[in-house]
């Protein structure tokens, strides 16, 4: 051939080899823009809801979104688990929990507790001297004085009420970190985790369903809700309604919701007599004690607290109801995370806000 046929051949061969490169090229990288997006459909998260189940004496629900609904089931259950154990832990309810021996044991010798359960009471005593004793780890006596009071229909005299008060105050609870033991410093105390264990357990659920693969979630135990992460599909956040505490408690309908409030990456609790109290000779009396007067905190009907964790919302909701209007916003105010909504009792419904608490109204 001819060197100028063959240079001809050459380049001819050459331009349709670019162009079968170019081709397979285009084709590969539509090829991939299609694969890519099919895998990002695929991935769309999976909603789960776990239902109702009972746990730590109240009602627990889980709401996750995982990749698949097998990941979703695995982080259910790990939540579930951390909430089991902490109520095997910090139930005084249970006579073979920790909590209870350290009520049985802890006058008498240093009882030495899990690295859970002092974690928790030393959350507990800094929240109780950040709230003056406003929210108190030592209340037990109190609540067991009102409660007998309540079974008896009989309300306790002020000899009794004094008597209980003496043996109340996160001050004689004697935490000693290094031995990890607890000790009261007067005989009689009882600690009750009531007003921060369920907290607890939502941050640790929390920290498990993401350990487990969740990239967002809801967890809801008695009311106190934790939401993190990606909201459900066609929200922009998630979203915690507020029950109208004037509803009577068996008329919990759809449209009994105060407000909506958007939650992302933080926890929602609330505390107030319109669900739980005591009822002595016709008065009702909110299980939340006053460890000052000894008496039942009765200003507020309700308080909401929107924080960064569920163990400081749930231990802050204690606090301003027990501090009232006044303080209890001086309170919140100080602190730069954390939002309060109250409701003072009174004939109409009228939430007071701190600051920033506009800001989470749906």
């Amino acid at each position: 051939m001819p060197d100028t046929a063959r240079g001809k051949y050459d380049g001819e061969f050459m331009k349709n080899k670019t162009i079968r490169l170019i081709a397979l090229g285009v084709f590969a990288g539509v090829l991939l823009i299609g694969l890519t997006v099919a895998s990002l459909v695929r991935r769309e998260p999976v909603r789960v809801d776990s239902g109702f189940r009972v746990v730590m004496g109240t009602f627990s629900r889980i709401v996750v979104l995982t990749p698949s609904e097998t990941v979703a089931r695995k982080c259910i259950a790990a939540a579930f688990l951390q909430q089991r154990c902490v109520d095997e832990l910090m139930s005084d309810y249970r006579e073979d929990s920790e909590l209870s021996r350290v009520n049985r044991q802890a006058f008498a010798e240093p009882v030495q507790v899990s690295e859970e359960t002092f974690a928790v009471l030393e959350k507990a005593k800094e929240y109780s001297a950040l709230s003056g004793g406003a929210f108190d780890v030592t209340i037990g006596p109190l609540g067991d004085l009102w409660r007998a009071a309540g079974d008896a229909n009989v309300p306790p005299t002020e000899a009794q009420i004094a008597e209980a008060r003496s043996r109340v105050g996160y001050e004689k609870l004697l935490l000693d970190p290094q031995a990890r033991t607890v000790r009261f410093a007067v005989e009689g105390m009882r600690v009750d985790l009531g007003g921060i264990a369920k907290g607890y357990a939502i941050d640790l659920s929390v920290q498990a369903m993401k350990q487990h693969g969740a990239v967002g979630g809801m967890v809801d135990i008695g009311g106190d809700v934790m939401c993190f992460g990606t909201p459900p599909k066609g929200k922009a956040t998630w979203v915690v309604g507020l029950q109208d505490p004037t509803v009577a408690p068996d008329d919990l309908t759809s449209n009994t919701l105060l407000l909506s409030l958007k939650v992302t990456d933080a926890a929602v609790a609330t505390s107030g007599d319109y669900r739980r109290f005591i009822e002595i000779q016709g008065q009702k009396q909110s299980h939340i004690m006053d460890r000052q007067s000894g008496k039942s905190a009765n200003e507020l009907v309700s308080v909401t607290i929107v924080a960064p964790d569920a163990l400081s919302a749930d231990a802050l909701a204690t606090a301003v109801t027990v501090l009232g209007l006044e303080k209890g916003l001086a309170l919140i105010e100080q602190l730069p995370d954390a939002e309060a909504i109250l409701i003072p009792h009174a004939d109409k419904v009228e939430p007071v806000f701190t600051t920033g608490a506009q800001a989470h109204i749906r």
